[in-house]
């Protein structure tokens, strides 16, 4: 670690932020997907760290961050990251996020193409409804904390093979899970039940790749391809996983996007 606090934003969340990697290298901002904190990306920084000045930070609601009651909107997501960078004094950034981090970057790409060189959307979606399923989500875990999620999310997010072949790498996640604040969750939830970017995202004008996995049940290839098809010269990079592709792919994951990125 090279650098890391905390900044607070106008409406006074506090966001956790740490750096990776050389002063002066390109700024590779990577942002986590929804139940994580930062540590999702560990096992990309060995492969990252000597070409990109690595910025990672915890979503409002996951890790050190503030977990604020109520519910989140993609535009507070979205306007997080644009805060960090101006707290931070840092122009423009490669972008990767996965899942709720790749919709923060269809966001940016939409809404603040300036702040971006490049974009990966990795096992993301431009909507996530119905609605009705997220507000029972919500439900469940205002009811009884993350428990019931951790070990669901744990099924869906990984194959059954990666399962039993890297039991630490499933516990670190499902500690992440078993940590998040269940208000901080619930309130991105309801930023995922509200965001329809299906139509928008032929809007993003940077250079995009799209990762996804052949084997992800939460956004299934359609959803890539879909988000591939919309963005305008999109590429599209399938991986043999499920949905935490940079965690189960971990290699073939970091290679793609440093090639891409290149």
């Amino acid at each position: 670690m090279t650098g890391g606090d905390f900044i607070t934003t106008g409406d006074g969340c506090r966001i956790a932020w740490r750096f990776d990697g050389p002063e002066g290298a390109p700024v590779l901002l990577l942002s986590n997907s929804l139940g994580t904190d930062m540590g999702m990306w560990d096992s990309q920084i060995g492969a990252w760290r000597d070409r990109f000045r690595i910025l990672r930070y915890d979503q409002r609601g996951h890790g050190r961050s503030d977990a604020p009651a109520g519910a989140y909107s993609l535009d507070r997501l979205g306007r997080d990251v644009i805060e960090l960078l101006d707290a931070l004094a840092i122009d423009r950034v490669d972008f990767c996020g996965l899942s709720l981090g790749g919709m923060i970057g269809q966001w940016l790409g939409i809404r603040a193409p300036e702040r971006l060189r490049r974009l990966v959307i990795a096992n993301s979606s431009g909507f996530m409804g119905p609605p009705g399923s997220w507000d029972a989500r919500i439900a469940l875990v205002r009811e009884q904390g993350m428990a019931p999620l951790a070990q669901a999310s744990i099924d869906r997010w990984f194959t059954a093979a990666f399962a039993q072949a890297a039991p630490d790498a499933i516990a670190t996640v499902g500690a992440m899970l078993q940590a998040t604040s269940p208000e901080g969750y619930a309130g991105c939830c309801a930023a995922i039940r509200d965001m329809d970017m299906r139509r928008t995202a032929a809007l993003i004008s940077v250079p995009t790749l799209v990762v996804g996995g052949s084997q992800d049940p939460a956004t299934p290839p359609a959803h890539s391809e879909a988000l591939a098809r919309t963005i305008p010269a999109a590429e599209l990079v399938m991986l043999n996983a499920a949905h935490l592709s940079n965690v189960e792919q971990s290699a073939a994951f970091a290679d793609a996007c440093q090639s891409f990125l290149a």
